[in-house]
């Protein structure tokens, strides 16, 4: 975590936790999701705005982080912003020679390949699972064609227990009043 978060963390160490307004797509993308946003709906319903700012996104990626229970947050200074997933905790991009990084930019070693009922292939490695990027599928096929990851078939729905990550933190959560403007 960034310096800055952690002076923060102790100088305020009670701050309330936030849910439901931070999203991550099964893109990698990250989404900002207001009030109104959140009424709509759960985050695979209603994203809300993506965020396009370089230097926010990679102030999220490099306080991303997740608690004992598997939910994934962004460590704002002292406020833990919980995170939506779309579909895991990682986005996986896998370039020309075959090396993978998540969509924070860590570079990882694939451990197992995953694939589920609807196409969608998988990574596991040592930082957890992630989804292999829609633009990388072509690239990971050659990966396996050369036998470098060899798919196992899984239900999508089972891989939150399997791999101990909360797609929606959110959910856990009393429901919130919602302001009006």
């Amino acid at each position: 975590m960034d310096d800055i978060v952690l002076k923060a963390l102790a100088k305020w160490p009670n701050v309330p936790h936030c849910y439901g307004w931070l999203g991550l797509d099964a893109r990698g993308n990250w989404f900002l999701r207001d009030d109104r946003t959140q009424a709509i709906g759960p985050f695979r319903q209603a994203k809300g705005s993506q965020l396009r700012h370089e230097k926010l996104i990679d102030f999220i990626q490099r306080n991303y982080e997740h608690d004992d229970a598997g939910q994934w947050f962004f460590q704002n200074g002292p406020q833990r912003v919980y995170v939506e997933l779309e579909a895991a905790p990682w986005v996986w991009r896998i370039a020309e020679d075959l090396s993978v990084s998540s969509h924070a930019g860590v570079a990882v070693e694939p451990t197992a390949c995953l694939l589920d009922g609807e196409g969608r292939l998988y990574l596991v490695a040592d930082i957890g699972l992630g989804l292999v990027h829609t633009q990388d599928v072509g690239l990971a096929a050659e990966a396996i064609e050369q036998g470098r990851w060899v798919p196992e078939d899984v239900r999508a729905e089972d891989l939150p227990a399997r791999f101990g990550f909360v797609p929606s933190p959110a959910a856990g959560q009393p429901a919130q009043p919602v302001r009006s403007h």
